[in-house]
């Protein structure tokens, strides 16, 4: 089955898998029994769960790479989003941002 997006266990995703279940997670977390009783969970990027959705396990090496390579003819489109100091509208939004001096002064204690 698939779950709502969310942080797995965290922030009121409460949902537990059966027990002894293998399971894909793009959560950041993994721990024994985090997700269910027993659970095998293996995190993986969202493009993997969505391999897995689709054939209903985990792929092989060989499979991976067979839709990944659908994936990466369309990676300039589809990941243009993670390059936010390239798209106009957020350096334009980002330049009118004020920063008060307090925050300066935490952010150069945190470098």
């Amino acid at each position: 089955r698939t779950e709502m997006p969310g942080c797995s266990l965290c922030m009121g995703n409460q949902a537990r898998v059966a027990s002894k279940s293998t399971v894909i997670s793009t959560s950041t977390r993994n721990f024994p029994n985090r997700l269910g009783q027993g659970a095998n969970v293996f995190l993986g990027s969202a493009e993997l769960a969505a391999i897995c959705a689709i054939e209903g396990e985990l792929p092989t090496p060989e499979k991976y790479l067979e839709y990944m390579s659908k994936v990466d003819s369309d990676a300039a489109d589809t990941y243009r989003y993670l390059n936010f100091d390239e798209l106009p509208s957020f350096v334009e939004s980002a330049s009118k941002v004020e920063i008060s001096d307090e925050m300066r002064e935490a952010a150069a204690k945190m470098s």
